[in-house]
């Protein structure tokens, strides 16, 4: 199950670039605001990286980048979520997704399931051993692994969904 996209890598002198950005933020905004009106709607959906995903794969590693740094910083100033302790493995997570998504789609070309999985379960993996190290337990490094497979399985087919489906230009 693949198709072709287009696919752009928008350098950060193009206001394109950060327009994508902004835009991709809002819904990084919004989105946990939705989920966490369900109990543990964060650590289970994982909402805060869906967009970044979005962002890198259709627009380049740069938009995903500026999304996966901001985004988890101004939900943390304005809502307090996530909690400051946890910023540097989101943060960490997040750049590893925007840099894995971006370079796919550069490979690649094009969007699929296969490909949505080898980026999810790629930052995730390395994610997580960065967690391991920040944190020193890898139980609660692996707290993606343990809670968060729904919210992965999101990522997954909701991001190409997005992609093929609702975002073709």
């Amino acid at each position: 199950m693949e198709t072709n996209v287009k696919l752009y890598s928008l350098p950060y002198n193009n206001v394109k670039t950060y327009l994508a950005a902004l835009l991709f933020i809002a819904g990084n905004i919004a989105l946990p605001q939705l989920f966490h009106l369900i109990p543990q709607g964060g650590t289970t959906w994982l909402p805060i990286y869906f967009f970044t995903l979005i962002g890198a794969y259709k627009y380049g590693w740069r938009t995903g980048l500026l999304t996966a740094i901001a985004s988890p910083l101004v939900n943390s100033w304005l809502f307090g979520m996530p909690p400051v302790p946890a910023l540097p493995a989101i943060l960490l997570k997040s750049t590893l997704l925007a840099i894995m998504a971006g370079m796919a789609a550069n490979r690649y070309h094009k969007v699929s399931i296969g490909l949505m999985v080898a980026v999810v379960l790629g930052y995730q993996v390395v994610g997580t051993l960065g967690e391991w190290i920040m944190k020193g337990s890898f139980y609660l490094a692996a707290q993606d692994f343990r809670i968060g497979i729904p919210g992965m399985l999101l990522q997954i087919f909701g991001g190409y969904f997005f992609i093929k489906y609702l975002i073709r230009k």
